[in-house]
């Protein structure tokens, strides 16, 4: 059988095993780079020449034609075999396939995989709020895979597509770290179709035995470390430690052993606003009056240096109690401590138990939120919408925002945050 190309990949990685369970059920041949060490070779210069984020799964095929991202892969290698099933012809089943594909991985699989780097340490510092929120996110989502299970025996069409393999790949990882005992015993056809798909005879020697956890992953902290009584020899030098994420998360999305690449927030036009001095304005003026924070502002303020941006919570429907909301809000300035020199911020939680929103503005170097921001895990959690200060809506919001008497859709302010 000739090979439909090569797969960089590693044996228990879950996104190696969707495209390689996926050749195997369509009956194509993988080639497997003999002796690969993931963290050592894909930072060589052949292995950058050709995939230059450094990242696994890459694929090459037979003609040279090359691919990252598992998504794609996995689509492209089913669409080698059009008789296998796995990509239908009908353009609706086909979108539903690929609905399927993105809910897994961005419903299900981008919660597992930040909530295992959170308990391990991995991203850091521990915050027990984004824990919480990603844990609940999830959570809907498996209730929204069950209850489509409850009447389908496969996610679309009634024979096996691209869609149950993807899910199958990030249930397997999810129950490892979040699906336990107890969640399992609410999701019985979940659990029912992901049997199903890994014990078909082409597709249970790639996904081998599966471990069950008892109790999802919880964070320990770190002990204390004792301090020295007497004075030490000077040490030895010390080999590098491999980080223990090495074998349980071999995704290469986190840098490692790597100099910090310079910002390039650093590299703008100096500006004339300085977002220290603001910090201290606003700290130590009233917002509104004649001498008042808004007013040293609007003196001060570089609109070719820095921007304005509103901020809004995505999810709002899943807000309860406000003081977690505001619970909520502190822990994503938390994550974007990164970004402190970069930053302000003032947001709060309008409304009122279970009926609640989180909104609120920052100011950010630049033109663009992105680099300030995506320093935060959970900023894709959130809609940006760039004010203009021109504009007397847009400067009502902003001035509310920092005044903190902001009044949306006839919430009102309740508590809030300050990111300075």
């Amino acid at each position: 059988m000739a090979s439909a190309g090569t797969l960089w990949t590693t044996p228990e990685f879950a996104n190696g095993k969707r495209i390689r369970a996926v050749a195997a059920f369509a009956g194509l041949k993988l080639d497997l780079p003999e002796g690969y060490v993931h963290f050592e070779d894909n930072k060589k210069p052949e292995f950058l020449a050709k995939f230059p984020h450094g990242k696994i799964p890459a694929f090459e095929g037979a003609d040279g034609f090359k691919l990252t991202e598992t998504p794609a892969i996995a689509r492209y290698i089913a669409s080698l075999a059009p008789n296998s099933t796995l990509l239908p012809s009908d353009s609706k089943q086909a979108a539903l396939v690929d609905q399927w594909v993105s809910f897994a991985d961005l419903e299900i699989n981008a919660h597992t995989v930040i909530i295992f780097q959170l308990v391990k340490g991995i991203l850091t510092p521990y915050a027990k709020p984004i824990h919480t929120t990603l844990a609940e996110r999830q959570v809907r989502s498996f209730k929204t895979l069950e209850t489509h299970l409850s009447t389908h025996t496969f996610l679309v069409g009634e024979r096996i597509s691209l869609a149950d393999i993807t899910v199958a790949s990030v249930i397997q990882r999810a129950l490892t770290v979040t699906l336990d005992a107890p969640l399992r015993a609410e999701l019985p056809n979940v659990i029912r179709h992901f049997e199903t798909i890994v014990n078909q005879p082409s597709l249970k020697p790639i996904f081998g035995e599966t471990q069950y956890i008892e109790k999802a992953l919880a964070f320990t902290p770190p002990p204390k470390e004792k301090k020295e009584t007497k004075p030490a020899a000077a040490p030895a030098p010390k080999a590098p430690k491999k980080k223990e994420v090495e074998e349980d998360e071999e995704e290469d999305d986190i840098p490692r052993d790597e100099p910090k690449a310079k910002n390039p927030l650093d590299s703008l036009p100096k500006s004339s606003f300085n977002l220290e001095d603001w910090k201290r304005a606003y700290s130590n003026k009233d917002t509104r009056g004649p001498d008042g924070s808004l007013e040293w502002f609007y003196k001060n303020f570089d609109p070719e240096g820095f921007s304005v941006w509103r901020v809004d919570f995505k999810y709002n429907e899943e807000l309860t109690q406000t003081f977690m909301s505001s619970n909520q809000i502190g822990g994503f300035f938390n994550r974007l401590e990164a970004s402190r020199k970069y930053l302000f911020g003032s947001m709060g939680v309008l409304g009122a138990t279970n009926d609640s929103i989180i909104t609120g503005v920052l100011i950010a170097r630049g033109q663009d939120i992105k680099p300030v921001v995506e320093v935060a895990p959970d900023w894709e959690s959130y809609e940006y919408k760039r004010l203009d200060l021109n504009n007397p809506e847009d400067k009502a919001f902003f001035e509310a925002a920092l005044a903190w008497d902001l009044e949306v859709n006839g919430k009102k302010w309740v508590d809030g945050k300050l990111f300075k």
